[in-house]
């Protein structure tokens, strides 16, 4: 029986590793969970789900890899360190002014790519650092996406889902908040709100006290169903916008930082209204550039990724290929024993 963790500091996480849980299930091998920081809400884990408590309990189980949808697996943690991602690139930049999505912190051995736009930068990455491989397998966490179908998706209001990141520079939710508090007293659709974890707790407050008959705020660690339910998304810059799109449907972005011709970008929020009545009507144009756009961001439509992440693994650990060792990273694995107060060598 193979064993594998799952490095988790961020509720996301938990939407993301579960469909890749199930794989590594099925295969009658085993997962256990570790929750690091107090970002990470402990609740969220099911009944059946084994939590790891401290890193001695790590290095006693001894697994074979360890999957992180976040930035960084300290390096003091035993297995095969794999990056899989916490979003799709959107264009968002570092502080430095660098591509967040292609930053290198030294902590994998191995990134898991989503599709042909992130697969070649991280391939260039890879032969320009040297100690890591890419291997493009798809995204997990889109596994189950094209699961469900709304039956009765011809007998109600349309529902639009509005999404948003917490990042000031780049939300949407208090520059929208005043023309979705009037339009959502219309009772033309039906209005789905659910925010990044991180969101300002004012913002949240505002929000939910909007909820009627015809808004509803959805508190949750799994945004799927919601993609799945609403015909058209509201966002800004969130990489939650890719998932939408790679249903086929329309987006309304607000001031995005780099829009496409696969969304529908406003740059005053009283444009909302008129925006989302036109992108309802799904036009062909319009459509032909998000299906283009979907195959190049993740083409993979099988329900497969985690099985391709399992098999790079494998790969992986029988490989004859030869890495450079990491770099050691002193500061950022000592600052990782501070917060989990581990100090053995």
């Amino acid at each position: 029986m193979k064993r594998y963790l799952f490095y988790v500091s961020q509720n996301y996480s938990f939407q993301i590793l579960r469909p890749l849980q199930q794989a590594i299930c099925n295969r009658g091998d085993e997962v256990r969970w570790f929750l690091a920081g107090n970002e990470v809400n402990r609740d969220y884990l099911c009944s059946a789900e084994v939590q790891l408590g401290t890193i001695a309990d790590i290095i006693e189980y001894q697994p074979l890899a360890v999957f992180a949808p976040g930035n960084m697996i300290p390096g003091f943690i035993p297995g095969l360190k794999v990056a899989l991602f916490h979003g799709f690139d959107v264009g968002k930049m570092n502080r430095r002014g660098g591509e967040d999505h292609f930053q290198i912190r030294g902590c994998f051995d191995l990134y898991c790519t989503q599709g042909p736009s992130t697969t070649a930068r991280f391939q260039e990455l890879a032969e320009q650092h040297g100690y890591f491989r890419v291997v493009e397998t798809g995204w997990p966490a889109i596994d189950p996406l094209f699961d469900a179908v709304d039956s009765d998706s011809g007998n109600r209001k349309p529902t639009i889902l509005l999404c948003s990141t917490f990042s000031r520079n780049l939300t949407c939710a208090p520059h929208l908040f005043d023309e979705v508090a009037r339009i959502r007293n219309k009772a033309d659709w039906r209005w789905l709100v659910q925010f990044h974890p991180k969101m300002p707790a004012d913002i949240i407050i505002r929000y939910k006290e909007l909820q009627n008959e015809n808004l509803t705020f959805i508190e949750t660690d799994d945004v799927l169903p919601l993609l799945q339910q609403a015909d058209l998304m509201v966002c800004d810059t969130s990489s939650v916008l890719v998932m939408f799109l790679l249903l086929q449907k329309p987006v309304v972005t607000y001031k995005n930082i780099s829009p496409g011709p696969y969304m529908h970008d406003i740059s005053e929020a009283s444009g909302l209204e008129s925006a989302i009545a036109n992108a309802l009507k799904n036009p062909p144009e319009l459509m032909q550039e998000i299906r283009q756009f979907a195959n190049l961001i993740h083409p993979y439509r099988d329900g497969l990724s985690s099985e391709r992440v399992l098999q790079a693994v494998e790969e992986h650990l029988s490989g004859s290929f030869t890495l450079k060792r990491k770099p050691r990273n002193i500061i950022r694995n000592f600052k990782a024993r501070k917060k989990l107060a581990y100090w053995h060598l």
